[in-house]
């Protein structure tokens, strides 16, 4: 198996998240984001005694309703995020298991509305640090699209 310390990986790879969905995400890799966040559509937070509780429909493919589901995972934190466009949100962080090539590793999630974006996932450089060298001008380099 590959160090991660020595994967090179693209400015977009497919991963999946198997505790979440069976289907690929194609997550834009974005070295500007300190976070990593996942799009969640509908999202609900419930209070489940002391513990809060994420709902939400999880789209992996843009355009499309194919390999949808409702996950529902503990919220671990609240992280204050400033989007692209300079808007700041309080958003929920869910973490979870995610699979990038032969590489399995426990992420953390923002969860926000990213129904206006290209990528259903953006990687940011938390999870990326000290696991990955990123490659701006090539995609797919350890990843490759699986059909279902």
């Amino acid at each position: 198996m590959i160090s991660e310390r020595d994967a090179t990986i693209g400015w977009r790879e497919w991963v999946t998240l198997p505790r979440l969905c069976e289907s690929q995400i194609k997550a834009k890799v974005d070295t500007g984001a300190k976070t990593s966040s996942l799009h969640a559509q509908d999202l609900l937070l419930i209070q489940d005694g002391d513990q809060t509780v994420a709902q939400f429909e999880l789209h992996p493919q843009v355009d499309s309703e194919q390999g949808s589901t409702m996950v529902v995972a503990p919220v671990v934190d609240f992280r204050t995020v400033r989007s692209s466009n300079g808007v700041t949100q309080r958003r929920p962080v869910i973490r979870t298991e995610m699979r990038l090539g032969e590489h399995h590793l426990e992420i953390d999630l923002t969860l926000t509305c990213r129904a206006a974006m290209d990528h259903r996932m953006l990687l940011g450089r938390r999870m990326l640090e000290d696991r990955f060298v990123v490659d701006p001008g090539r995609s797919f380099l350890i990843t490759e699209r699986i059909l279902s």
